[in-house]
């Protein structure tokens, strides 16, 4: 998966979380951060745009299951795709080529195709 379409996935992602219903929010917030810790854990220290999107393009089926873990009663939290895409929103601002909103690429790079 091209890096900047999975960015806008998740980009997608954090704007439905924000749209969602008042009462029903903060319980998928806490599936996004519980998803985020799974990210920080399974990518361990310092990461790219590119290896995030390739553990996106891997599946994010294993989000459901931590959505479950969260909120085993209450299946309006279960929205995986959506917890899942808001969470990489999330966790891709600590990518070592992540700034100001957007993916830095090297000037070397520039003028070649981005993966």
């Amino acid at each position: 998966m091209h890096v900047d379409t999975a960015i806008g996935l998740w980009q997608d992602g954090e704007r439905r979380v924000r749209a969602a219903d008042p009462v029903e929010r903060p319980l998928l917030e806490r599936v996004v951060d519980r998803i985020v810790a799974e990210l920080r854990r399974r990518l361990g220290g310092p990461f790219t745009t590119s290896e995030l999107a390739v553990l996106y393009a891997q599946g994010t089926d294993w989000c459901l299951d931590v959505a479950i873990a969260v909120a085993p009663d209450d299946p309006a939290a279960w929205d995986a795709q959506t917890a899942a895409d808001a969470a990489f929103a999330r966790y891709v601002r600590e990518a070592t080529d992540w700034a100001g909103g957007r993916r830095r690429v090297p000037e070397e790079q520039e003028d070649q195709p981005r993966d």
